[in-house]
């Protein structure tokens, strides 16, 4: 952040993209505190932000949004599997245990075309054929709401 031109553009630029519970929090500072170094001051910024709004343990957190991560019965493979590598990447597992992640995150009617596919061990092959499947499964519905 050194190529900002003032201090205090770097609080302005790092609160930009405060969301959820530490944006209420600057914004009742601006509110009832306007004076508080923490709004001008980088450091202070850093220091107080950080104690009430760090992640303890970033890997399990990036574990459970993992596991907890579920495709939605109307989402589409393609769109799902963006969100899916977000998330995974941070974690540096190996193909086989990404493929069992996916596979738990899978809808049901998903799984169950699945189980009628042939078995594929490696996580880009198992990528694609689910990738298939859920084509297939979409052109099914359109013709079938269209009929």
């Amino acid at each position: 952040m050194a190529n900002l031109p003032h201090p205090m553009a770097h609080v302005a630029f790092a609160t930009s993209y405060l969301q959820g519970i530490a944006f209420d929090y600057y914004t009742a500072l601006l509110q009832f505190e306007p004076q508080n170094p923490t709004l001008s001051n980088w450091q202070s910024f850093v220091d107080k932000f950080s104690s009430k709004f760090r992640v303890l343990d970033t890997m399990a957190e990036a574990e459970d949004n993992l596991f907890n991560l579920k495709m939605c019965p109307e989402e589409r493979f393609m769109t799902f599997i963006i969100r899916f590598e977000k998330e995974a990447c941070e974690m540096g597992w190996n193909y086989s245990t990404l493929r069992y992640a996916l596979c738990h995150a899978l809808p049901q009617h998903i799984k169950d075309m699945l189980q009628l596919a042939p078995k594929q061990p490696l996580y880009d092959g198992y990528k694609a054929l689910v990738t298939q499947v859920d084509q297939r499964y979409w052109k099914d519905h359109s013709e079938y709401n269209n009929a």
